[in-house]
């Protein structure tokens, strides 16, 4: 037995059908949780203060050998995904000498940004990473990335900028889908505690499957926190995937893929899964 696990909760409005439902109570003595923004998380993951939780797909590629994927679990898109945008004061296909200002609250965008640009456009844009704000960043810069509630409120106003959807754009290069985070674990935490960790497991897949089935209370609670009407919340979480399945394991393996021959990570990751329910530890292939 280990002591508490400590899980990482994203501070985005993208998360919540997956938190939402889940009874913290249950796990008062054995768990604290977290909340903090992916890049934060990723860190806190990689350094072992964090033990389990949703951190961006880029991360868990970079310490695949420490970690592994709860089954069932992820946030993915099939198309746009509306929370990630590229600003662009000019059309995208006269990007590829830009200038170009990067969140610092993202990893996986980061890189889908720049094999969209680099490898399917083949561009050389150049990058400063900067605090999401979208007009200092577009004062720096001929466009800009935002991530997550950053995003949502930006593409929500009247701007004079060109706006792409990263989803979006990798479907149109690709056809597959894109998996933007998954809910990983320290491998520790399976040799150490399996049995907590597959009460987690479930209270996750519990809470996903309340959240998706009562979507107008989810959808309440993300109006009070950003605005929008009922319409914009729902044709977002409709673009929105939790789940992981082995289309969503190939499309994301492709993207390490790509990755990898930008030299954003040494060598292609395969994905690796956990389910207690069937076989505790297995390698699943896309």
């Amino acid at each position: 037995m280990m002591g508490k696990i400590k899980i990482g909760q994203i501070s985005y409005t993208n998360i919540l059908p997956v938190y939402h439902f889940i009874d913290r109570n249950k796990f008062n003595k054995e768990v604290e949780w977290i909340p903090q923004v992916p890049a934060l998380l990723n860190e806190k993951m990689a350094s072992g203060e964090i033990h389990l939780g949703p951190i961006s797909s880029f991360a868990y590629a970079e310490n695949h050998q420490n970690y592994s994927v709860l089954a069932d679990l992820s946030i993915s898109s099939r198309g746009p995904v509306r929370s990630i945008f590229l600003f662009s004061k000019k059309p995208i296909e006269q990007l590829k000498n830009a200038h170009i200002a990067l969140t610092n609250t993202s990893a996986t965008s980061v890189n889908l940004l720049k094999i969209i640009l680099e490898k399917f456009m083949e561009g050389q844009p150049s990058y400063i990473t900067c605090d999401p704000d979208l007009e200092s960043m577009m004062q720096q810069a001929d466009a800009c990335l935002l991530i997550g509630d950053d995003a949502l409120i930006a593409g929500r106003k009247q701007t004079p900028y060109h706006r792409y959807d990263l989803g979006e754009l990798w479907y149109q290069h690709t056809g597959m889908w894109m998996t933007f985070a998954v809910w990983a674990v320290r491998n520790e935490v399976i040799e150490q505690d399996p049995d907590l960790l597959d009460r987690i497991h479930h209270a996750y897949l519990n809470s996903k499957d309340q959240g998706l089935k009562r979507m107008g209370e989810i959808i309440e609670v993300a109006g009070a926190s950003l605005g929008g009407d009922e319409q914009f919340w729902k044709e977002y979480y409709q673009g929105l995937s939790y789940d992981l399945t082995s289309e969503q394991i190939k499309g994301l393996e492709y993207y390490y893929q790509c990755a990898s021959e930008l030299n954003l990570l040494p060598e292609p990751v395969q994905v690796r899964t956990w389910n207690a329910q069937v076989t505790g530890v297995e390698t699943q292939l896309g």
